[in-house]
């Protein structure tokens, strides 16, 4: 009985310090190489557990750790690689080393509202 309730309580335990969110963002991909580079990318962040991108919708799907990150470093990170996200406009250098195909043509244009 003892066994068991020390299992229970580790199983518990860690169920607590492994919380997940899962978050949509999104982000100004253009094209599948778009989805590629994003997707690699995220994969390699820490904290991030699963990732998924809709081009129709251009919504990212993640799902990550909270102990280990959270939702502003991921935006941070996805603009780092050049992508918008959300709010947070795709870091210049970055978005200017995409190839043509998966530069946004209105980057750097303020946002009709």
């Amino acid at each position: 009985m003892k066994k068991i309730i020390i299992v229970l309580f580790s199983i518990l335990s860690l169920n607590a310090w492994a919380q997940k969110q899962t978050a949509e963002i999104v982000t100004s991909a253009q094209c599948e190489m778009c989805k590629e580079r994003i997707l690699e990318e995220m994969q390699f962040t820490k904290g991030v557990t699963a990732v998924n991108l809709d081009m129709e919708s251009q919504i990212l799907t993640i799902t990550f750790k909270t102990k280990k990150t959270n939702l502003d470093k991921i935006k941070n990170a996805i603009s780092l690689i050049g992508y918008d996200a959300d709010e947070i406009l795709a870091d210049e250098k970055a978005h200017n080393k995409l190839p043509k195909c998966c530069q946004n043509p209105d980057f750097g244009k303020p946002k009709k509202e």
